[in-house]
């Protein structure tokens, strides 16, 4: 019998070895250990189960090469025959551990057809959802011994950093995710000891990193990442009951004597964002509600005619608890008052009982202001809040880029629906820098279509 000679797994290494959780993500910082823990576990499954089928996947064929080939060769030796031609590693008892790439979009049907039992995504955020989803139709089995499993492994940043988050980090599921399926394992530097004991100067390497790449590669920081837009942005759940230190805020129901607006972006192909909002009394906004017409697919509108959409409005604003029996102002793009195709969407939102005011959409002065809104003062208190029930917010909001055209824009490719109407919201009821006394403070000004308002300071 072959003994495999692996060196004893770190606990966070051990952990990835033992979940049988269905989908099961592991790391977030560089240096954690993960291309090590991936290969050994499926190579370890191969011999634990008789003709288990397994799929190892890197982005390119000179990664899988270097990460996965050649240390495979070197660790299972002669005792499992590599067939160079299909790049697949047969075992004596018949398990099959095939490497593979996707270099390219398309590349994902190669594995059209083919069934694996494991499918293991070294580096995972480098593929887009478009890629995982349809690998995940590939990942079946008919045994009874084993159930399929999926293997993720990836750092913070590239194409896939959005769906990862969501699934393994912040654990926002759409219909037909199951919560109990997925399986996070987050994994430092500090979890490896072999790698600190043999080379503890890489520590030295991740803290000299710009301050943004340093949070997600040497301590697996999910919310910021370089090229990010709102870099202030914070959902920090030990702030969820004062406050403090995050945007994000447990659900209360607002006094009724506050101001409620609602803001809206259209979409049809793309999604639409309608976000309702309560103003305090010192000029703090809070995001309390939001409708988001997005199939569940990043970026893909649900194609709700205008009739659809603002029926869905009308009937939230006379039946939910925090709206009915108030008054709900409006705010939207200037371009809802088009009627050059026909009815203009602001006039049908009208027919349905909703009335919106047009938006100032200048786009840099209004995502000056939603930093303003953003950015803590001196005690951690910012001057925009939301509610903890508004994912679409939560989802979109920190994964927003910086344009690489416009240096102060936003990057008009991203899912930036909610920011926009967010932009609105912040540009009806602004605040200002201060010109004058303490550094950093600004105002609070009230609009046209403000209250009377009021003066507070904040730093930014």
């Amino acid at each position: 019998m072959y003994r495999l000679k692996i060196p004893p797994p770190s606990e966070k290494q051990s952990r990835f070895f033992r979940s049988r959780a269905r989908f099961i993500g592991y790391g977030g910082a560089r240096g954690g250990g993960k291309s090590w823990a991936m290969r050994t576990k499926l190579a370890l499954l191969c011999f634990r189960y008789p003709g288990l089928q397994c799929l190892l996947l890197r982005r390119t064929l000179p990664e899988l090469k270097e990460n996965h080939l050649i240390p495979l060769l070197k660790l299972l030796g002669d005792a499992a025959v590599y067939k160079a031609v299909e790049r697949v590693f047969e075992f004596p008892n018949g398990s099959r551990l095939k490497l593979g790439y996707c270099d390219k979009e398309t590349d994902v049907y190669r594995y059209q057809g083919q069934e694996f039992d494991v499918i293991g995504i070294e580096e995972c955020t480098h593929f887009t959802w478009e890629q995982v989803s349809f690998l995940m139709t590939a990942n079946r089995s008919v045994r009874s011994d084993f159930s399929p499993r999926m293997y993720f492994t990836g750092n913070p940043g590239g194409v896939g950093h959005t769906w990862f988050r969501r699934l393994f980090v912040k654990k926002l599921y759409n219909r037909g995710e199951r919560p109990q399926d997925y399986d996070f394992i987050p994994a430092t530097v500090d979890d490896n000891k072999i790698l600190m004991e043999n080379n503890p100067e890489y520590v030295t390497v991740l803290d000299a990193l710009p301050e943004k790449l340093r949070l997600a590669h040497r301590f697996g920081n999910w919310d910021v990442f370089e090229g990010q837009f709102f870099e202030e942005y914070r959902d920090d759940p030990s702030g969820y009951e004062t406050g403090k230190n995050t945007h994000v805020i447990r659900p209360f129901t607002p006094a009724a004597g506050w101001r409620f607006t609602r803001s809206f972006d259209f979409g049809y192909a793309r999604p639409f964002s309608c976000g309702w909002w309560a103003q305090d009394y010192d000029g703090k906004l809070y995001r309390i509600l939001e409708l988001y017409g997005c199939t569940g697919t990043p970026n893909e509108g649900v194609k709700w005619t205008p009739d659809r959409i603002f029926s869905e409005i009308h009937r939230i604003e006379t039946e939910h608890p925090y709206l009915k029996g108030r008054t709900v102002h409006g705010v939207a793009d200037p371009s809802i008052w088009d009627s050059s195709r026909g009815e203009a969407i602001a006039v049908t939102a009208a027919r349905h009982g909703v009335y919106f005011s047009p938006g100032d959409n200048k786009r840099i002065p209004g995502w000056m202001q939603v930093h303003y809104r953003m950015s803590f003062d001196g005690n951690g208190y910012p001057l925009l809040y939301v509610f903890e029930n508004c994912e679409a917010f939560r989802r979109t909001i920190p994964l927003l880029r910086f344009s690489s055209h416009s240096p102060e824009d936003l990057d008009t490719d991203g899912e930036d629906h909610v920011a926009d109407e967010v932009r609105y919201m912040c540009m009806m009821t602004p605040v200002i820098p201060s010109l004058s006394g303490d550094k950093g403070k600004a105002i609070y000004v009230s609009s046209p279509q403000g209250g009377d308002g009021g003066v507070i300071s904040f730093y930014y």
